[in-house]
């Protein structure tokens, strides 16, 4: 199957934003991409940088305004699109959600980010409530979708949990950066960390992972910090954790890859985690946190 992602920068413009992404959703479609992966929020800018009432005007009902035009994009096209939007669900409350869009035009299915995170530059949690649909992957005409939402990255859990229950793909739309005061040996660290997580989740479930994160710098409106430094750095790992492609930190790019969906079964008999798994003794897990 032949995987599109697209890298973007972003600007205030929402509307020059989604021009854009559909100009290069067809680049990719030309390429003979079945399946197209935008970024986290990617209609407009990453707002979480500050707390402001006044943003929560950028949400949208699902269905709605977006879900609308892409998925006349995808009917044209005869693609499948992970799109990423600012749901608001009712007055008050708000999600982080993916929505599959199917090569008809339809709703296939949606995820809510079920991590919020509440760091300097990052604070979701004034924005977004935890998500409700659980761990669920999404069938598609192109497979079995595990979609999963950028700080979802970073646990092992969400991962597999999709893949047991028969997710054929790890999907991470992201918006994840530097701040400009971190060291250069800091950004590395980080940088590095948040690719080996990912292609752990890949060996450790064998299935291929699929991270698509924004590029470009966007100011902090409130002026405290420099802003965030988007790392870009888009990538597709194999069922072993091989990298099949690796985006620049810096570069819009619009990348076709293919991806073999019949190696992870192979991968999977030599490795079969599944197999040994101790689910006898994995009840901790459920807990917070474990004393002696």
């Amino acid at each position: 199957m032949k995987v599109g992602l697209i890298q973007q920068k972003n600007s205030a413009d929402i509307e020059s934003n989604i021009c854009k992404l559909q100009a290069n959703i067809r680049v990719a479609a030309q390429q003979g991409a079945e399946l197209i992966v935008l970024q986290e929020l990617h209609n407009g800018l990453y707002f979480c940088q500050t707390e402001n009432t006044a943003l929560f005007d950028q949400a949208e009902p699902i269905p709605g305004p977006s879900t609308e035009s892409f998925g006349r994009l995808a009917k044209e096209l005869g693609v499948v699109i992970v799109l990423s939007l600012f749901e608001r669900r009712a007055p008050g409350l708000y999600h982080n959600t993916a929505v599959v869009l199917e090569k008809d035009g339809t709703i296939a299915g949606k995820y809510r980010k079920m991590h919020i995170p509440d760091d300097p530059a990052y604070y979701e949690k004034f924005y977004f409530t935890p998500g409700d649909l659980g761990f669920e992957p999404i069938d598609t005409s192109v497979g079995r979708l595990g979609v999963l939402v950028c700080w979802d990255q970073w646990y092992p859990e969400a991962a597999r949990l999709m893949a047991m229950r028969g997710a054929e793909m790890l999907i991470y739309p992201t918006a994840i950066g530097w701040e400009s005061s971190d060291t250069e040996e800091e950004k590395n660290r980080q940088l590095g960390a948040w690719i080996t997580v990912q292609r752990g989740h890949a060996v450790a479930n064998g299935i291929p992972v699929i991270t698509v994160n924004r590029t470009g710098l966007e100011p902090d409106p409130s002026g405290q910090t420099n802003g965030i430094q988007f790392w870009g750095n888009s990538f597709v790992a194999g069922p072993q954790g091989e990298l099949l492609t690796e985006f620049t930190n810096d570069q819009e790019e619009v990348r076709v890859v293919e991806i073999d969906k019949m190696r992870s079964e192979q991968v999977r008999r030599w490795w079969p985690f599944f197999r040994d798994r101790r689910i006898d003794a994995f009840d901790g897990l459920t807990k917070r946190f474990l004393t002696e």
